[in-house]
Order: structure tokens, then C-alpha cells, then sequence
């Protein structure tokens, strides 16, 4: 297995497919009666990508590189079509102190919510399904990563501030920056289940899902072994043990791939789990990588049903994976649901450059844990802060109880991995507050996780992290500025009764005093997608 660095150039802002793609989608979605064969000039003419460019329609890039702009939105948002489906949970009220002096979530590493929103703006729909720690972590911060040898995979940075949206409070900003160094491994046994029913049938996903597996491929080596699931009204073994370095072959059924059909995607979590557990290799990264739009209608369909058979799995040692692919009936809540029980994470493609940042860029990231079950329980201190609420994870909110609780599942950290969380405070001994320096230690930060290596049923280790009055600044990092750029944008896209004077001038101004050096344009794109929003009206 090689692993590819972040060297390529900047990407491009990344904006909907080609509007002559967009005009032809079909809104149809899984048939039964569905024609298996599909539609072969959508995949026939596949190229087989590498690191290279792609083509013009599914990457955002202009045939010289350079950057595109984003089309013009529709006057006034529209709302995302009903086959779309999203699970909104209830966001963090403040809290006293005094009574509830604990904060305790799970980790999050996915990012789907930011890429999909991308994805709303750019076509003029209202954004929907948004979860503001999943647009906060879909960027990287300057976190410093443990030393070589450290006793624990991670460290914790902190910084207080001004809360932009209401200067009479304080914002903490929590990072936990996981190693990038990846663990002793015998090899990748990796299993594609791929979604080929009718709903795929459309030029951004199954063609898009090929493109983007055959940039995976290309990271693959002969140490490592790829089978591949297909499913639709039936599941498939299309290659069972291929070893990786056959570049040419898995690409080649990639390119094959056809839609048609109804999606029994529970009978191909079964048989792709068989797959991997009969191919497992023991001291190896063994993962199922799910590709759908999440539209299920055969068998077991809801987000329920779906987590029940993963979490019966899940012991095995086989992580899963989730990319989302389309719209017009993505199901985004059943697809986090898999994600978050199956000890994998989710992120929804757009685009091939969005491909390529998932399984390239990030490849140790997205497929070596070096932390699992990493919780987090942040301890206010009551002389320092009166209230305080946690800014997103808001379906991620464990109960304080559960922090010790090692049979209780949480989320897991892969090689490289940032988490970032956010909490506004309301400083102790004033009315409304007041964002002056304050006395003592504001609060602990601790981290609970296992080592991979101790499964499931592994005992954890417990790490703890004061943030003393020192954290405080009025001059806080590019990092901090921008991150809590993105943040403003999600409690606006939200519609959050905490936004205070959240406004997108504001963002973008922020936003773009903080891009740093930008490697690959993302803080760049961010700033010109709340431009998008803005002109939504």
C-alpha cells in the first residue's frame, strides 16, 4: 500500500455538475421492474482516472486548471425535493453551571453535511440535514500532533475568545488532533458495496461512484485485497480477494457497472460483511466502504433497522464506511445512521475533486483508526462560567453517565484526524456577561477512547486537559477565526435561537482574513460559497 500526500494543487471551487448533466437527471427513483442492464452510455465511456485531472464535468476544473466561479444562483432558495431526507436533532440549550457542570459528546470526524450543503447552495436550495461540527471539521486546523512515541494518539489544544456573534461571550474552542503516524498494519481487506439499483442511474452517481473507486484503487498495492458487492433488487459478488496492485482489473469492473433494479442494500451489508469477515486479516484495516444515495426499499429500510443489523456486527472488527452519492432522494440520516453505528465514517461526493480529497488526500484518514471510542466530557468551572452550550454535535450528546461506560459506543478517530468542537460561554459574575480576562481555570477537557488493537470489549484510557484563565486571548489565531467563520455559517443555515448577531457579511469578512495558506483552495471556496448563499436572498 502507498499513501498519496496532500501536494496536488489548489482544488478548484467546487460547484454542481455541468448545468447540460443537471438539465437530463431523472428524478425516478428505485423501480422494481427496473431495467438491469441500465443505461451503457453513462459508463461505457469511463476513463480510468488517476491522480490526474478530471474531466471537466464531474471535477469543477477548466480544461487550463484554473478556478471556476460559481454559477449565479436561482433568485430565492428552494427547498430540497421531498425524497430527500434528513434527521434534524434538537440543538444544545445554554446551561447553568451550577447544576450541570458537565458536557459530554462522542467524537465526530464525519464531514458529508459540508459537502452537501456545498451542494444545496450551489443549485439555490435552502440548505437542510445541517450539522455545524460536520462543517466545522471538514476543514484542517494547525493543530500540533503528538510527539513520535507519545503515550496517547492525540493531542488537545485549546483557545478562548470573543463569540463573535454576541462579544458579551466567551467562545472555547476544543481541538483534538489525532497522530498522522499509521499503525503497524498487515494489509487493507477492503470490501466496495456498491449500490447499482435504478436510483443510480443518473450522471453524478454511478458513473461518479466508478471514477471515484478507481482513484481508491490507485492507492492500493498487492499487500492489500479488494472484493467487490454490488446490489440492487439482488446482491453480487462481482471479486472476492483481488489483490490490490490489479490496478486494471478492479477498474475494469468498476467501468462495467450498470443501474437497474430495486435496492435490498440490508441483504448487501450481509453478504459484504461474509466477504469481509471470510478475507479478514487479523493485525490488518479491515472496512466495508458503503457507496449509495441511501434510498433502501427493499428489506430492512429504516435508519432502525439498518443499525440494528450493523451494531450486531460490529464486534467483528470490520469498520464501515459510508460515501454518499446524488440528490433528489438522498437519504442522509439512514447513511449517517450506518456510519455512526458501524465505527466508520460518512462523507457525500459531489464531485471527483471531492473524491479525490476523501480517498487520496485523506487515505490513512479515512481508512486507519488510531483512536476508537473517543468521547470527550468537558468539565465547566462554576467560579469562572455561568453558562455554556455545545455548538452542534447535537445528535452526538451522550449523557454524562456514559463517559465511563466502555460498552457504550462512540465515535472513532482515523490516522491524521482533527476534531473540533465549539462551546459558548457565559462568564460568572455578570448579567450579560463580559469578555474580559476571569480568574482560575475555566474548565477540563477530558478524553476517554480505546486502542483499536483492544476491539470493542478493550478497556479505555482516560486523559485530562485544564484550560486555565491563559487560554483566553484577544488576538485569537487564523485557525480560531476562521473555524468560528464556519460555525456563524451553520447557526445561520440552522436557523439557531442562539445566533445572536450571526450575519454572513461577517462570515465572509472573517472568513477571508483568515484563508492561511490554503493549500488546496478550500478556505478560499468557503469564502465564495457564502457569497452563493448570500445572493439566495
Amino acid at each position: 500500500m502507498h499513501l498519496a500526500t496532500r501536494t496536488s494543487p489548489a482544488l478548484p471551487l467546487i460547484v454542481p455538475l455541468a448545468a447540460a448533466l443537471t438539465v437530463v437527471l431523472a428524478l425516478a427513483g428505485c423501480t422494481a421492474g427496473g431495467d438491469e442492464s441500465g443505461t451503457a452510455a453513462q459508463t461505457a465511456n469511463l476513463s480510468v482516472p488517476d491522480v490526474a485531472p478530471a474531466p471537466e464535468s464531474l471535477s469543477g476544473e477548466a480544461p487550463s486548471g484554473e478556478r471556476l466561479v460559481a454559477p449565479g444562483p436561482v433568485p430565492g432558495p428552494t427547498q430540497p425535493p421531498d425524497g430527500e431526507e434528513y434527521d434534524d436533532s434538537p440543538e444544545s440549550p445554554f446551561l447553568d453551571v451550577a447544576t450541570s457542570p458537565l458536557s459530554t459528546f462522542s467524537a465526530d470526524v464525519d464531514t458529508a453535511s459540508y459537502s452537501n450543503l456545498r451542494r444545496q447552495v450551489n443549485q439555490g436550495m435552502a440548505p437542510q440535514g445541517v450539522r455545524i461540527e460536520e462543517l466545522v471539521n471538514y476543514f484542517d486546523y494547525d493543530y500540533p500532533a503528538p510527539a513520535a512515541g507519545a503515550e496517547h494518539p492525540f493531542s488537545v489544544s485549546t483557545q478562548v475568545a470573543k463569540a463573535p456573534w454576541n462579544p458579551e461571550h466567551q467562545l472555547a474552542m476544543v481541538g483534538v488532533q489525532a497522530t498522522e503516524a499509521l499503525p503497524a498494519s498487515e494489509g487493507n481487506n477492503i470490501v466496495f458495496l456498491l449500490d447499482v439499483s435504478g436510483s443510480m442511474d443518473e450522471p453524478n452517481k454511478l458513473p461518479l461512484l466508478a471514477e471515484s473507486f478507481a482513484l481508491l484503487v490507485e492507492q492500493l498495492d498487492e499487500d492489500d485485497r479488494v472484493s467487490i458487492v454490488t446490489y440492487a433488487g439482488d446482491n453480487r459478488v462481482v471479486a472476492d480477494s483481488v489483490p490490490g496492485s490489479e490496478h486494471g482489473v478492479l477498474v475494469d469492473h468498476l467501468r462495467s457497472l450498470r443501474a437497474g433494479g430495486s435496492t435490498g442494500g440490508a441483504a448487501g451489508l450481509t453478504t459484504a460483511y461474509e466477504l469481509a469477515e471470510k478475507n479478514f486479516v487479523r493485525g490488518g484495516n479491515n472496512r466495508v466502504i458503503l457507496a449509495t444515495d441511501g434510498d433502501f426499499n427493499v428489506g430492512p429500510a429504516t435508519p432502525e433497522e439498518l443499525t440494528e443489523l450493523i451494531e450486531a456486527e460490529r464486534d467483528s472488527g470490520v469498520y464501515v464506511s459510508v460515501l454518499g452519492f446524488g440528490m433528489y432522494n438522498l437519504k442522509d440520516s439512514t447513511m449517517e445512521a450506518i456510519a455512526d453505528h458501524g465505527n466508520g465514517n460518512y462523507a457525500y461526493i459531489d464531485t471527483l475533486a471531492e473524491a479525490r480529497k476523501v480517498l487520496v488526500d485523506e487515505f490513512g484518514s479515512t481508512m486507519f483508526v488510531v483512536a476508537q471510542d473517543l468521547k470527550l466530557q468537558v468539565e465547566l468551572n462554576p467560579a469562572a462560567v455561568r453558562s455554556y452550550r455545545l455548538i452542534g454535535y447535537d445528535n452526538r450528546r451522550l449523557a454524562d453517565e456514559d463517559f465511563d461506560d466502555d460498552t457504550k459506543d462512540a465515535g472513532d478517530v482515523g490516522a491524521g484526524h482533527s476534531v473540533t468542537a465549539f462551546y459558548e460561554l457565559v462568564p460568572a459574575g455578570t448579567t450579560a456577561g463580559s469578555s474580559g480576562d476571569v480568574g482560575g481555570d475555566l474548565m477540563s477537557v477530558h478524553v476517554r477512547y480505546k486502542t483499536p488493537d483492544g476491539g470493542a470489549a478493550g478497556a479505555s484510557t482516560e486523559v485530562e486537559f485544564p484550560v486555565g484563565a491563559d487560554a483566553f486571548t484577544r488576538t485569537p489565531t487564523a485557525d480560531f477565526a476562521f473555524a468560528s467563520a464556519v460555525a456563524e455559517l451553520g447557526l445561520i443555515a440552522t436557523g439557531s435561537e442562539y445566533r445572536g448577531q450571526a450575519n454572513l457579511d461577517g462570515v465572509r469578512q472573517r472568513a477571508a482574513g483568515a484563508l492561511g495558506d490554503d493549500p488546496y483552495g478550500l478556505r478560499a471556496e468557503f469564502v465564495d460559497l457564502v457569497e452563493a448563499y448570500s445572493a439566495l436572498g
